[in-house]
């Protein structure tokens, strides 16, 4: 067996892991809207997620162009070196997504892959370059600068134009329907189920039938033009035609068989973009291992050296086979179902875009708390020309029904509601569609996330206590979108010189660690999981009235002596035996028990918030009490494993028997 049919084999194998973790990412861009309104019920959701992931998938053939010729020119490079390029994109790739899974971030497949091809082309364009002895002005050649300038600077203007169409989109949609849309009239809802619905089946229209091999067939009824050139030619035409015959529907919905339109557009919608999804982004996972496999097709057949054999077929349009494209879709849709951090990825999401309080899970830099002061300065200077008149009307709208919850309960219920899940599935399908229609490549992820992010600015989900943990998490989302392109780039590129440099061994090593790094990320996240999943956990009281403030303390009281107990008894078992494994254990639990108590008492805003007016002063008062006697005892617990770790650790004198055993006496 050849060295080139095992890197393909070890590519087809790079793909299913890469499937894995990207839709692990990605899948935040079509379950968020549906799952943090909770208008359908979690299984119905994933139901229509990957309904429209497997139809999806079976339409992308033509997105695999863009690994085979859309960042470099293949003509320029022989099959050996291809299959250089091909390897260090996909250990480079599922290594980079893996790490935003881990830490539940979402990122662009679409950026990731861009940059790693263009990383790795540049790497061995230079190595060809310098080994002829030619300029860098020559690297010019190799990558495809047009295409390339093209796809990174429509990624980076969709973030601009997606957070600002969905501001201005979900600021209108509010004014107009208010948090009480279930009580307008009919006629409301079923115009603005027309508007959503219509901007929803063109996308479909567009994803679906142009990814057929239907689309490029001329029809007598369409006087002789294609179905793709008919719906980029008479777009006004299918909207209006679409928009009445939908809000007519839309009426008759709402009218004779009662259906909450709503839910009927968040449910197309989670089909819709999951369909985009596949359609676009599959190429991110299976387009790299597709192209070598074609590629070493090609170079098998010519009876040449790899070194010899010029990669001109990649320029050509090959058809990725159906039964391909389907197996892909049935892993994502297993995937989807299954990964644990897809869950994590989400959640991240839904949590920025919540109307309610909740526990932030970023901390606020200089750059959250600049900008959420000009925010401020701004709105109060704007606020001074609007008519008092219209400034209560925008109250009146934008005033929430008010639900008493405790803050921990308060997840129970939609972190948003319908009206705002349909805003971010009709502006996202709409902006996807005409960034298709032009041919302007666009990141899917960027678009869904800040579309998002502008509906809950508009919406005013960013409250003067949340906003600039918000924005603090919004920042480091873009952050880390930059960060992708950057490492992708680099680490890309340098994997690809060493791949060049150590051959089939350092192909093997690279593997071996990627295996490696992969198996640590998959087992921290998994202590992860159980440690949120931990019943002793201490829990903010949620009771109103002094009594049941009583009973809750006492139940954190109890969990936490049990803990101290368990701690202060391995602290004297470990320095007695000697056990250094057990005091660095015991270190981290005390670590734990202190960021609990941390927890609550950062949440006390929350917990005094929810107390009856007449029970205030005592509750409160009982309650800090109770958690400032926990804290104290925790910082002795810190102390005490502190020194006993650093005594075995640093191998002084073993304690005697009458010392060990008045310390196990009071333990």
């Amino acid at each position: 067996m050849d060295i080139y049919l095992i890197m393909v084999i070890a590519l087809g194998l790079l793909a299913i892991g890469d499937l894995v973790v990207g839709v692990s990412n990605d899948a935040v861009n079509f379950l968020n809207s549906a799952l943090g309104s909770k208008a359908l019920s979690v299984r119905n959701i994933m139901i229509l997620a990957s309904l429209g992931v497997a139809v999806g998938a079976v339409f992308s053939s033509g997105m695999m162009e863009v690994a085979r010729k859309g960042i470099f020119n293949p003509d320029m490079f022989f099959f050996s070196e291809i299959m250089i390029i091909f390897m260090a994109v996909m250990i480079t790739d599922i290594l980079l997504l893996d790490f935003f899974n881990t830490l539940g971030m979402p990122t662009s497949t679409t950026v990731s892959i861009v940059f790693e091809l263009l990383g790795a082309a540049v790497a061995v364009s230079l190595i060809k370059i310098f080994a002829g002895g030619e300029g860098v002005s020559e690297l010019q050649e190799y990558i495809n600068v047009t295409k390339a300038t093209q796809i990174i600077s429509g990624i980076l203007l969709s973030v601009f134009i997606a957070f600002s169409v969905g501001a201005i989109v979900q600021y209108a949609s509010r004014l107009l329907l208010s948090y009480n849309y279930e009580q307008k009239a009919k006629w409301v809802g079923s115009l603005f189920g027309g508007v959503a619905l219509t901007s929803i089946t063109y996308f479909i229209l567009m994803k679906g039938i142009k990814g057929t091999a239907y689309a490029k067939e001329s029809f007598d009824i369409l006087n002789g033009s294609t179905i793709a050139d008919f719906m980029e030619n008479q777009v006004i035409a299918i909207a209006l035609v679409c928009f009445i015959f939908l809000s007519i529907v839309s009426y008759l919905l709402i009218s004779l068989l009662k259906i909450n339109i709503y839910k009927i557009i968040i449910g197309v919608g989670t089909f819709s973009l999951a369909l985009a999804f596949a359609g676009n982004d599959l190429v991110n996972f299976i387009g790299v291992p597709i192209a070598a496999w074609q590629s070493y097709e090609a170079w098998n057949i010519s009876g040449l050296q790899a070194s010899e054999f010029s990669m001109e077929v990649l320029a050509t349009k090959v058809p990725t086979p159906t039964v391909l494209l389907f197996l892909a879709g049935m892993v994502m849709v297993v995937t989807l179902w299954i990964s644990s951090k897809a869950k994590k990825v989400t959640k991240t999401e839904i949590d920025l875009a919540r109307q309610q309080d909740t526990k932030e899970r970023f901390s606020p830099n200089f750059l959250s708390r600049g900008l959420v002061r000009l925010s401020m300065n701004i709105s109060k200077s704007t606020s001074k020309l609007i008519p008092h008149k219209t400034k209560n009307f925008i109250e009146v709208q934008f005033t929430k029904p008010k639900i008493k919850l405790s803050s921990s309960r308060s997840v129970d219920l939609p972190a948003f509601d319908m009206i705002r899940a349909a805003v971010n599935m009709m502006v996202a399908a709409i902006l996807i569609s005409i960034a298709t229609s032009f041919k302007l490549p666009l990141s899917t992820t960027y678009v869904t996330f800040m579309v998002a992010m502008g509906t809950s600015l508009a919406d005013r989900a960013w409250g003067s206590e949340s906003a600039v943990y918000r924005v603090a998490g919004v920042l480091n989302v873009i952050g880390g979108w930059f960060f992708t392109a950057f490492i992708a780039f680099t680490a890309c590129g340098t994997i690809a010189f060493l791949i060049n440099l150590g051959g089939p061994t350092a192909i093997a090593i690279l593997l071996f660690l990627a295996l490696l790094l992969l198996a640590r990320n998959y087992i921290s996240h998994r202590k992860e999981t159980a440690q949120i999943k931990n019943e002793d956990a201490l829990s903010l009281a949620e009771s109103s009235s002094i009594q049941g403030v009583i009973i809750e303390s006492s139940n954190n009281v109890s969990k936490a002596s049990k803990k101290i107990k368990n701690i202060f008894s391995k602290s004297i078992n470990g320095l007695a035996m000697q056990d250094l494994k057990m005091l660095k254990k015991n270190k981290k639990a005390v670590k734990a028990l202190s960021e609990e108590i941390d927890d609550l008492r950062n949440d006390l805003y929350y917990f005094i918030r929810n107390l009856d007016e007449s029970t205030i002063r005592g509750a409160s008062n009982f309650y800090i009490n109770v958690l400032g006697s926990i804290e104290d005892i925790t910082q002795s617990l810190q102390y005490i494993s502190k020194i006993t770790f650093k005594h075995i650790n640093n191998n002084h004198n073993v304690l005697t028997f009458n010392q060990i055993r008045e310390l196990k006496e009071i333990s």
